[in-house]
């Protein structure tokens, strides 16, 4: 079941259908997707599935965490997942991701590549979910310069593509170049912002969005929802259904930056060794990035 923004968001929903859909393809297996256009179809589409005699059924989407948890209750033997919350239900497996980690590499590379020294971040909305990505992408941004200016702007909306587009504009004019767009479908207005402006670049999200606009995103921070869709379904199919809570980052490739397809005569050979230093340090904890403001307060950066 998606969350709002549905199919097509080419982002989180469209990578959770691209892992259904290889599970499909490997196991003939058959998959139905219900689409919720709000909140109030949480609830509803979840106990339609229910009744259905599926192998899994995955909620795709932290809003969804309340509506699972009372219907997972009702249908004990039947087979739950949820994509970016944890529900405390022995027939739940719950998946989250580090996305701070993720998006400190984003802001590492902002800042690296910034002209202005001067760059933002622009989320859907105000949660603790996306202020692991805020306080990553400025902590990544801190790491390679402390003097670099990071702007915050939230849409207030995962699906309000005009609104996204606005607030970027919003943020090019008052001078950054770069814009790290964690904001679903609504940071489809970010990507329709930039198509324009001469030197100025957007980071997309959660899948590969280097495509969308070609030479102008500079990279994409992908959280694989695909792969943790797919590792789920294998479980399901062997009759060995993952409990409790995955955690996915970068060690285990569940969180990852684009290949810089387009932008390679922009993101240069040194700026990349120096990425891959970074991760290295994160992947061994010599670099412990903050996922919340707090957090993000104490941060110092890491001599590497």
């Amino acid at each position: 079941m998606t969350d709002v923004g549905g199919l097509g968001d080419r982002s989180f929903n469209d990578s959770a259908y691209a892992g259904m859909q290889r599970a499909a393809r490997d196991f003939r297996g058959f998959i139905e997707v219900l689409q919720s256009r709000s909140a109030a179809d949480y609830q509803p589409n979840l106990t339609a599935l229910s009744n259905g005699r599926y192998d899994a059924i995955f909620a795709i989407g932290f809003l969804m965490n309340e509506d699972l948890a009372a219907v997972a209750g009702l249908h004990p033997k039947q087979r739950y997942a949820i994509i970016d919350a944890v529900v405390d239900r022995p027939n739940v497996t719950s998946v989250t991701f580090k996305e701070q980690d993720g998006s400190f590499l984003a802001g590492a590379l902002a800042a690296m590549v910034s002209r202005t020294h001067d760059i933002a971040f622009l989320g859907g909305m105000d949660i603790p979910l996306l202020r692991k990505f805020e306080a990553g992408f400025i902590a990544g941004a801190r790491e390679i310069d402390p003097r670099t200016v990071v702007r915050v702007k939230y849409v207030g909306s995962f699906d309000d593509v005009a609104a996204g587009k606005e607030l970027a504009n919003i943020l090019y004019d008052s001078g950054s170049d770069i814009i790290f767009a964690a904001a679903g479908r609504a940071g489809l207005g970010a990507m329709d912002a930039v198509k324009d402006r001469s030197g100025d670049y957007v980071i997309g999200v959660d899948s590969n969005q280097d495509a969308l606009v070609p030479g102008k995103v500079l990279t994409s921070m992908i959280k694989r929802v695909d792969v943790a869709v797919y590792r789920v379904a294998v479980a399901a199919r062997r009759h060995a259904p993952l409990g409790g809570h995955l955690v996915l980052g970068l060690r285990d490739d569940g969180i990852a930056l684009s290949d810089f397809r387009y932008t390679r005569a922009v993101v240069r050979p040194q700026m990349r060794k120096r990425l891959e230093a970074i991760r290295a340090a994160i992947v061994d904890s010599r670099i412990v990035v903050p996922f919340t403001r707090e957090g993000l307060a104490t941060f110092t950066p890491t001599p590497l």
